[in-house]
């Protein structure tokens, strides 16, 4: 596995925007703003051309314009590590332009997004064994004050940090708009995380504490699915080469509703991806409400279940906030009880 050097003080943050960029507010604002905080931290910036670009369609500018300025900013030496501008919906078509092999001969540098940025945090580390932060977009740092789990996301960047601990309460509904681009996050529902375990007999039984440890890999299940069993998918053989380790899934969704989400589940397994498996951490959908009596628990558990192993649901993970960001391909150690959980990162 593959870690790239830590962003060291004073150093250089590249941004691209391989998914929709920051051309409409209030995206622009709050990136704007961002980008005065990090100044003021004493750290230089390597802003790419399609950062407030809008030509595109679902992404910043045309496939190959976004998939260039992302092979570029990558082989960059003016550049210490890359944050996305934002996710978006239609990453998946700048793939087909994207050097996979370049990137793997490339000095690896840390990229952070989520959302439609798992179409390169997860293909980095499938395809090229490579590790991402599964983290917050630019256009987040931009809040007036940090969240703490902003704090975290810079912290792994840096190497100040390598566990990450669940916040405590999560936005039902945030308040940024135009007119409040600077908002924090408005966290008014407190966490209350759903665990299971296997106990003696084999059998998976709800718990209020819970351990599991493997190498983490996953990210936004609308994009991990659409990935599924096309050119790009070397699962397979990415985890036969970490086989001993085991694996903890990661997973969250954005659109999918839970109809969706059971889909999902299912394609993935049929497709072999959860051979190995070690644990389940499962974020909160945003589009998660019961539908025709299914909801977002049983979307996911019939598949996680049949593995019997550790499953953990409803944490900070994806597009209800705060988020733990994850280092992909690190062994990760979960430990949680009862309401709160940490999650310790190893680089190995």
């Amino acid at each position: 596995m593959r870690y790239p050097d830590f962003l060291k003080e004073n150093g250089t943050i590249g941004f691209v925007a391989p998914s929709f960029g920051c051309k409409l507010q209030p995206y622009r604002a709050a990136f704007e703003n961002a980008c005065k905080k990090w100044k003021e931290l004493g750290y230089q910036l390597d802003l790419g051309p399609n950062c407030f670009a809008g030509e595109g369609i679902g992404i910043s500018n045309t496939p190959e314009k976004c998939a260039g300025e992302l092979l570029e900013y990558y082989a960059k030496k003016e550049n210490d590590c890359l944050i996305s501008c934002g996710g978006g919906e239609l990453m998946c078509e700048i793939l087909e332009y994207v050097d996979f092999e370049a990137l793997r001969q490339a000095k690896p540098k840390w990229y952070m997004g989520y959302s439609d940025n798992t179409n390169l945090t997860f293909l980095l580390l499938t395809l090229c064994h490579t590790a991402a932060v599964y983290g917050p977009c630019a256009g987040a740092f931009g809040m007036e004050p940090w969240h703490p789990a902003l704090q975290d996301a810079m912290d792994l960047l840096t190497g100040k940090k390598q566990k990450v601990e669940s916040y405590g309460s999560w936005e039902r509904e945030g308040k940024k708009d135009e007119e409040h681009p600077y908002e924090p996050y408005y966290c008014t529902e407190p966490l209350k995380l759903r665990m299971y375990a296997p106990d003696k007999k084999g059998e998976l039984k709800e718990e209020r504490e819970l351990f599991m440890q493997g190498r983490l890999i996953g990210g936004c299940m609308d994009c991990l699915v659409n990935l599924t069993g096309t050119k790009f998918d070397r699962v397979g053989d990415f985890l036969e080469t970490y086989r001993e380790d085991g694996f903890l899934w990661f997973l969250e969704a954005c659109d999918l509703n839970v109809f969706s989400i059971r889909r999902a589940m299912w394609q993935m397994e049929q497709a072999g991806w959860f051979k190995y498996v070690k644990g389940f951490l499962i974020g909160r959908p945003l589009a998660g409400q019961e539908l025709m009596g299914l909801d977002r628990y049983e979307a996911v558990l019939p598949i996680a279940r049949k593995h019997c192993v550790p499953i953990l649901m409803d944490a900070d993970l994806g597009h209800l906030p705060p988020m733990m960001p994850i280092v992909t391909g690190s062994m990760g150690t979960v430990r949680a009880k009862d309401d709160h959980m940490e999650l310790e990162m190893e680089y190995r």
